[in-house]
């Protein structure tokens, strides 16, 4: 299968402590995962937050007043998708010890999730959208060697 092109630029905030994260984040898994999500070329930035960021970027654009996982910020869908996704580091790794994964396997859904939603995918319009959208993922992660994320 031929995947498509991808320009990613990663970043780590300075108030992420961010050293388990960036030893699971290497570049080149980043790229992988979402690559096997794109269906169009892409430019995309991908940037591990502290809590305080996470939680003011969430107010500001989405006026919810909490660190959230993933914040998809997408400024064109085509011909290139061009998207920000903001990672909130100590949501995530909070995440992944309830759900019982590992970080790896939270971020490659989550890093899948945001460039789905990079692309115009809305799991937040309908039910039926909620799950085709979780369909499409649990695919594009078992493709990449990963388990369901769904699976309870």
């Amino acid at each position: 299968m031929a995947l498509n092109q991808l320009s990613l630029s990663l970043q780590f905030a300075r108030d992420a402590d961010a050293t388990a994260h960036r030893a699971t984040l290497p570049r080149h898994a980043v790229a992988r995962w979402i690559r096997h999500a794109l269906a169009v070329d892409a430019e995309i930035t991908v940037r591990i937050v502290g809590a305080e960021e996470g939680q003011r970027l969430n107010r500001e654009f989405r006026h919810k007043d909490y660190a959230t996982n993933v914040l998809t910020f997408d400024y064109q869908q085509e011909p290139v998708a061009v998207a920000d996704l903001v990672l909130c580091a100590p949501v995530v790794e909070r995440e992944a010890r309830e759900q019982n994964k590992t970080l790896e396997e939270h971020y490659a859904h989550l890093l899948v999730h945001g460039t789905l939603h990079a692309q115009g995918w809305d799991h937040e319009t309908s039910e039926q959208d909620a799950q085709e959208m979780e369909a499409y993922e649990t695919a594009i992660l078992q493709e990449l060697g990963f388990a369901d994320p769904y699976a309870a």
